[in-house]
Formats: structure tokens, C-alpha cells, sequence
């Protein structure tokens, strides 16, 4: 029931957050060059047929009537009709939206499945060669563009190695799954590079901590003493990396999915850009805001479920 208030709370919270979003979108776009109409027509169009394109897509009212019109579409759970698809805005982006969380949630999972075992080992074994192995190999994966990581990964693994298609996402369960396999697992290498950081100067400081000794004294196993005790205790600081990192893996998902070709909702935003499809990106913006605050909402809840005395307020 706590939590159930809890999250009604911070939903409301969303609702001046997204009104703040919405107008710095809205303001944004109107500053970039160049407009839909004359986009939409290209040379060929005459001034008279721009002057009439913008009126028809009520581009040449006042920014305020504008502004108030995409409110109160949005009040009716409609994001306008875009200019550069002659559709609603709505459809096409939930349309895109599987796409783009499947990708967010599979890199989370691969970047956690490394994370744990990985930041386990090197804490336990700090200073050897294996410690050493993996933060080299992590900070040289971070340090990488991910652009260029995953063409050389699209290189090695989808060409000279056909394991992993080279672009697309599939059409079945299981080839969504093999599409989003190599683009997951470039994100999932810059997450787990900050989380396998985070996690073992955590697991390090918690082994020298009394109740770990008083803990082997009487007996337990170190398997134990490590995942009941060390683990539960060290994973707080790291929850809070991987939510901000998500948070920037959602709305950063634009350059991988340009590279791989998916067809999500980072790929959409980058061609509704170039077409100056005001409906489009604004409707993107708010969907991202609202995915961004709902990472954050999981993160508060998975504090409360990891260490019993985080109060939710």
C-alpha cells in the first residue's frame, strides 16, 4: 500500500516536469533553421505554396496558440499529427517504442549478469592479474565511441563472422532477440565499465567491516558471508549508477540505433529532426521525460526492497 501511494505521488510530480519539458522542446525547435513547409516542398515550392503549407499546418499562428494546441492535444492523450508521416503521432510511436525498450532492458540485463560476478571476483581478488585484466579491458571498452564499437563489433561479428545479423530487428521472438544481441552488448560494455567500478570499491569497503569477521568467526561460508552479507550490503551505491546510466542509455539510444539500423525511437527522432516535424519530436520528448521518471521511480523502489530502512516518501 506504501508503495502503491508512493507511486501515485511521484506520477503526479510528472505532471509539472513534463509541462517544463514540453515548453523547452517547443521553444527549441521554433529557434532551429529552416521550417517544415519549405522541407516538406523542397525547391520545387513557390512562396505562395510554402505561405500556404504553413497556414494549412498552423504554423503561422502565434507561438502561444501553438503551444496551447499541443497541450491540449496532450491532454487528450494525443500528440498532434505529424507532418513528415500525414498520421497521428501516437500510433507511430508506440509503434516504435518496443523496439527501443527492448534494447534498454536487454543491455541492462547483460551489463548486470557482468557486473555482479565480475565486481565479486576482482574485490575478493584486488591487485592480481585478474583485477587488473578486467578493469583494463572495461576501461578501454568505455573509452570507445559507441559508434565506432559497434562498427567494429558489426564488422567482426556480423561480417567476417556471420553470428549476429548486421542491422534490423527481426520479426519473430527470437530474432528481435538475436538482432538486439550485438547492439545490447555495446551498451551493456560503457554500463558495466561504470557499475563493475562502482560495485567493487562498495564490495571492498563492506569486507573489512566487523559484522563480515563476526560472520566467519562463527563459521558461515565465504560463499555466504560474501552474497548474504557482503553483496546485499554494497549493492546500494551501484543501483544509483546503473539508474543514471539507463536513464542516458534511453535517450542516447540514437546512435545505436542508427548503426544497427533499428527501428526504434532514437532513429525516429533523428529523421523527425531533419524533416523539422515539430508534432513528431515533441511527442519524443515528452515519451522519453516520462521513461527517464519512471527509471527513476524503479530506482527509489529497488532501495526500499534491497535495505528495509529506506523510507519511501
Amino acid at each position: 500500500m506504501k508503495i502503491a501511494f508512493f507511486c501515485v505521488s511521484r506520477l503526479l510530480q510528472l505532471i509539472p516536469v513534463l509541462l517544463g519539458i514540453t515548453i523547452i522542446a517547443f521553444l527549441l525547435l521554433r529557434v532551429l533553421p529552416g521550417d517544415p513547409a519549405t522541407l516538406t516542398l523542397g525547391s520545387r515550392g513557390t512562396a505562395q505554396d510554402i505561405a500556404t503549407l504553413t497556414a494549412q499546418l498552423g504554423l503561422n499562428r502565434p507561438l502561444w496558440q501553438q503551444y496551447l494546441s499541443f497541450v491540449a492535444d496532450m491532454g487528450h492523450g494525443s500528440f498532434g499529427r505529424s507532418i513528415a508521416y500525414r498520421t497521428d503521432v501516437t500510433p507511430l510511436v508506440m509503434e516504435r517504442l518496443g523496439p527501443t525498450l527492448a534494447l534498454v532492458g536487454m543491455s541492462t540485463a547483460m551489463a548486470v549478469s557482468m557486473t555482479v560476478p565480475l565486481a565479486m571476483i576482482t574485490a575478493v581478488r584486488r591487485g592480481r592479474l585478474i583485477d587488473r585484466a578486467v578493469k583494463f579491458f572495461f576501461v578501454a571498452a568505455m573509452s570507445m565511441p559507441a559508434f565506432w564499437l559497434g562498427i567494429l563489433l558489426v564488422l567482426l561479428l556480423a561480417i567476417y563472422l556471420p553470428v549476429f545479423p548486421v542491422s534490423g530487428y527481426g520479426e519473430s521472438l527470437l530474432n528481435h532477440l538475436h538482432h538486439l544481441a550485438l547492439p545490447s552488448f555495446v551498451i551493456a560494455l560503457s554500463t558495466s565499465a561504470l557499475t563493475i567500478k562502482s560495485l567493487r570499491s562498495s564490495i571492498i569497503a563492506v569486507l573489512g567491516a566487523d559484522f563480515v569477521d563476526t560472520a566467519r568467526a562463527k563459521g558461515m561460508p565465504e560463499s555466504l558471508v560474501l552474497w548474504r552479507h557482503v553483496f546485499r550490503n554494497s549493492i546500494m551505491s551501484t543501483i544509483s549508477v546503473l539508474a543514471v546510466h539507463t536513464s542516458w542509455v534511453v535517450g542516447g539510444t540514437v546512435v545505436i540505433e542508427t548503426v544497427f539500423g533499428i527501428p526504434g525511437l532514437g532513429s525516429l527522432l533523428v529523421s523527425s529532426i531533419s524533416a523539422r516535424d515539430y508534432p513528431m519530436v515533441q511527442g519524443l520528448t515528452v515519451v522519453f521525460a516520462i521513461l527517464v521518471v519512471l527509471i527513476n521511480l524503479l530506482t527509489d523502489i529497488a532501495y526500499s526492497l534491497v535495505d528495509p530502512r529506506v523510507d519511501l516518501k
